[in-house]
């Protein structure tokens, strides 16, 4: 997923930069509110993370301002400030969660994921496309190329899933979750199971390979990984 970072201790941006590209996302950052402001009215991202105590503009300015204009892009606030009252006014301020300083960052990756699933389209488009992969949810058919693929039903789930998240990372968990209904790692390979025979249905007898394995991270449809 495209992730805004704004964040203006260097180390601490740092930090979360590499780490989050190394859990397969694209990061921008920016280390003041109003250049923050700027790239979040001329990007398109899934999450902002935003700190609350920046110069130029205040986190809970920046928000404030992306939600009077009507961007409803899901925001993470940090902040060392963790009173009750302190949250409250985040949340009230547009944000969507609020982290305290310190974190962990398989609590602050875990919270990103959870706000984008929450953006992610649902059951609203009835054909899905990656290149010429098409997914046909009404007709509950596949084609790439004109090619008819026959899926079977937890296959065809776990495409339309995978398709409704083009271009972002979907974890472990979030298949889990989502395709299988499991709120648990139950140490199981079905999902490397299924995405085996995914991958020979929809990518074996085709020049450009759709399905991507994100080392570390995931699994990623897309046809533009540039």
């Amino acid at each position: 997923m495209k992730i805004l970072l704004i964040e203006d201790d260097a180390e601490t941006a740092g930090y979360l930069v590499r780490a989050l590209k190394e859990s397969g996302h694209v990061i921008d950052h920016s280390g003041d509110g109003e250049e923050g402001l700027e790239m979040a009215q001329a990007g398109s991202f899934d999450v902002l993370v935003v700190d609350r105590m920046i110069p130029r503009r205040d986190g809970l300015s920046v928000i404030a301002e992306l939600r009077k204009a009507g961007d409803q892009t899901p925001v993470l606030i940090l902040s060392a400030l963790g009173e009750v009252d302190d949250r409250v006014k985040g949340l009230r301020a547009g944000g969507d969660d609020y982290l305290t300083k310190p974190y962990a960052f398989s609590e602050l990756l875990a919270r990103i994921e959870v706000l984008a699933r929450r953006k992610a389209p649902e059951a609203g488009e009835a054909v899905l496309q990656a290149g010429d992969l098409l997914l046909d949810r009404l007709a509950h058919t596949v084609r790439r190329s004109g090619k008819a693929i026959p899926l079977q039903p937890r296959e065809f789930a776990l495409l339309d899933y995978l398709m409704r998240h083009k271009g972002q990372v979907v974890t472990r968990t979030m298949l889990l979750e989502n395709v299988w209904n499991y709120h648990f790692d139950p140490q199981t390979n079905v999902i490397d199971v299924h995405i085996s025979r995914l991958r020979a249905k929809i990518d074996r007898d085709f020049a450009a390979p759709l399905l991507h394995t994100v080392r570390g991270a995931g699994y990623m449809i897309s046809d533009d990984l540039s």
